[in-house]
């Protein structure tokens, strides 16, 4: 049965929304990004290197022009297709996790994962690099 995550305006309202689900044998951040009138989901880390994209907290993901910024080299993805074409990431697609939504409400219904909490795996530790990117 799928899970309710969260509302399309919530993300909308917050710029993204993560939470964190589990394969079975190992837990994987997501995050809900805006995407014109609706929102897509994706593994949260970078293609190029295992950066988290969403930051959870007040942070959350950096947006810039509908694509999504990673933190450490500056790549940017897609916020609806998730494919990069810059940075050290140019080339590849996020990892994408089924998401449905009925009436406003955001619902996970990829069979590969199953919702464990909202918010990140508790590791908050940002990107591991000296990179001083602001937006």
């Amino acid at each position: 049965m799928p899970t309710r995550l969260t509302s399309v305006d919530t993300v909308h309202k917050e710029g993204s929304w993560l939470f964190t689900a589990s394969d079975g044998s190992e837990q994987t951040e997501v995050t809900v990004l805006p995407c014109d009138d609706g929102v897509t989901a994706w593994v949260n880390r970078c293609t190029h290197e295992a950066q988290r994209l969403d930051r959870g907290g007040d942070i959350g993901a950096i947006i810039r022009d509908g694509g999504v910024v990673c933190p450490k080299h500056g790549s940017v993805f897609d916020a609806c297709e998730g494919g990069c074409e810059n940075g050290p990431a140019d080339g590849s697609t996020l990892w994408t996790v089924d998401i449905s939504v009925n009436r406003g409400d955001i619902f996970l219904t990829d069979e590969d994962y199953e919702f464990v909490h909202e918010g990140g795996i508790e590791d908050d530790d940002g990107p591991a690099s000296s990179s001083h990117l602001q937006f």
